[in-house]
């Protein structure tokens, strides 16, 4: 290869280079600018100064860039690679570990008038909205004693017979969620003293019904009307209440084809089947008697469940005019003796000791000695029970005193009773009626449990401690018994009269003995609802309105929650500490 000749000088001569110089080696000249070489003169600008070396003379030499993470980038990588995993995480529990749950069913209610001959009460019962087997679970959410007489009693004023209810009627709409109350239905049964009233007069009767429907049916809640309940009914409803809220009844599933709808049986007892004496016969006017499902069927003439029906007054499109029957597997044996109620018995009585009183006075063996009063004959004579005249020869009131004798009391009782026409039939009660062998377990409620609570004989007390109770009672004198009842008048003076009547009722009529009555439990509630015809009416009553469903939704359990909130906050962390070494980190 030729040597380089030389450099470019100032004057555009050139100076040949000494041995062992390199082409690229810089030569300094007095007086010369030195030339800076880096980089092509093209990539420089411009056209080559002057002085300088040709660009194809000095190949250019480039730093190539380090491959090695600063230390802000690998803190950002690794805290973007820990929010991705926590967030990864907390979606995997939230959607694998979810499992669908039931939300609590939301309560129905329903509200029932009870009107009875000395009084009405009012009940409001719940149930869950999703109900078992199509049956509702009832249980009673309110008890409320309307202040006054029964609505009966308002023959002459009919007015008020509705405007009795508002008191009660205030109360269950209280107790009542006001965004369910217009789904709420409700309902008035009358019984024994309408019964006795439609007899005496109907007119007078639909009056009252009027009045009552028109104050109850401007309430906010689904008033499905007021009507008169069957004495049948009214005892094979009672037997319902007793054995449902025992738990004797059990709800039984329906099967296909079975038309739909659950049916309560009562529970298996000893041998095979189901045996059951549902009910035996109850007097009217508010007293009653049921027994359990835990004795025989009863044989010869009953109420077939299939036949247990509550009428409405009126049919539409919403409600149908028949309520469902419940069925049951045994049939029920309910018998309904009108004016053999407590109320009916008393007028009865005092009719008698009128009509064989040889003077316009009245001397009462059930009133307490030292006991006077006045009695009301046109009040007296009113009953369509009492049949009896009245004497022209008495005045409007008449006297009464009192004698304090349970011996005659007693007497004069078992003549209200036509005990002769059973001609010694061991299923013979009386006035020639049918009924089955008292076996099992009874309950007396009503009259029969305000009766015996008073005198302190609801604890089960043996029969001949019950009866010595109720004689002394009755042989005590009216001073002391005032004294020793403060404030418990009108029914004070009725008391020994009533308990004369049960027991003669109990051991004569129905054919319990010392040995039987044991079996006997005197109650106002059981399982935490009152006693009577209203619980089973409403058990019936929600087999015909629609169940919801319960709402479904997606949970976790409580481990898997706090998981899932502990890594949800751990990612907003790890996302806030990304952003602020974004922001505040200085480069490198």
């Amino acid at each position: 290869m030729r040597p380089y000749e030389g450099a470019v000088g100032s004057q555009g001569q050139t100076r040949p280079l000494g041995p062992g110089s390199h082409p690229l080696q810089r030569l300094p000249l007095p007086g010369l600018p030195r030339l800076a070489f880096g980089r092509p003169l093209a990539q420089r600008g411009g056209q080559n100064p002057r002085g300088s070396l040709p660009t194809d003379a000095h190949p250019q030499v480039q730093r190539r860039p380090s491959m090695k993470l600063t230390g802000k980038k690998q803190v950002l990588t690794a805290l973007l690679g820990a929010t991705a995993a926590l967030a990864v995480t907390a979606l995997v529990l939230t959607l694998v570990q979810a499992t669908s749950v039931l939300l609590p069913a939301d309560t129905k209610f329903g509200i029932v008038f009870d009107a009875g001959s000395s009084h009405t009460s009012l009940f409001v019962y719940r149930w869950p909205a999703d109900k078992e087997n199509d049956t509702g679970v009832v249980s009673q959410a309110l008890a409320c004693r309307v202040k006054g007489p029964g609505i009966s009693s308002y023959a002459s004023d009919p007015a008020q017979a509705g405007e009795s209810l508002r008191g009660c009627l205030e109360e269950a709409l209280a107790a009542v969620p006001e965004a369910q109350q217009q789904r709420t239905p409700m309902f008035l049964g009358a019984t024994a003293g309408m019964r006795l009233l439609s007899q005496k007069n109907s007119s007078q009767a639909g009056h009252i019904f009027a009045a009552v429907a028109q104050v109850l049916g401007r309430a906010p809640v689904a008033f499905w009307g007021a009507e008169l309940l069957a004495g049948r009914d009214e005892g094979a409803l009672g037997w319902i209440t007793v054995n449902y809220v025992l738990g004797l009844l059990v709800k039984v599933p329906w099967r296909p084809g079975g038309g739909g709808r659950s049916r309560l049986a009562c529970t298996a007892g000893p041998g095979t089947g189901c045996p059951s004496v549902p009910s035996i016969p109850s007097p009217e006017s508010g007293s009653g008697l049921r027994r359990d499902a835990g004795g025989r069927p009863g044989h010869g003439r009953g109420l077939h469940p299939d036949h247990l029906c509550a009428r409405r007054p009126h049919s539409g499109r919403e409600h149908p005019g028949l309520l469902p029957p419940l069925r049951l597997r045994a049939p029920v044996y309910t018998h309904s003796y009108l004016c053999f109620g407590r109320d009916q018995m008393l007028s009865r009585l005092l009719a008698r000791l009128v009509q064989r009183s040889p003077a316009p006075r009245v001397r009462h063996p059930c009133y307490h000695g030292g006991y006077v009063g006045a009695l009301s004959l046109a009040a007296l004579y009113e009953s369509p029970c009492v049949q009896a005249a009245p004497r022209p020869d008495f005045p409007p009131s008449l006297p009464v005193e009192g004698t304090g004798n349970p011996g005659a009391c007693v007497s004069a009782i078992r003549e209200l009773f036509n005990f002769s026409s059973c001609r010694g039939r061991e299923d013979c009660a009386f006035n020639g009626v049918y009924q089955p062998p008292v076996r099992g377990r009874f309950y007396a409620f009503s009259n029969f449990y305000h009766t015996f609570h008073f005198l302190n004989l609801t604890a089960g007390q043996p029969l001949a401690t019950v009866n010595a109770t109720i004689w002394e009672f009755c042989q005590m004198p009216w001073k002391l018994v005032e004294a020793a009842w403060p404030g418990q008048q009108p029914w004070l003076r009725d008391h020994c009269a009533s308990g004369l009547y049960i027991l003669t009722l109990l051991l004569e009529g129905y054919g319990f003995s010392e040995e039987t009555w044991p079996s006997i439990e005197f109650r106002k509630q059981a399982g935490g609802a009152d006693i009577g015809w209203t619980l089973g009416y409403m058990l019936n009553l929600t087999n015909m309105i629609p169940a919801e469903a319960p709402a479904q939704w997606r949970a976790q359990s409580h481990a898997v929650w706090v998981a899932g909130v502990v890594l949800v906050a751990l990612t907003l962390v790890a996302i806030l500490a990304v952003a602020v070494a974004q922001l505040l980190w200085p480069r490198d």
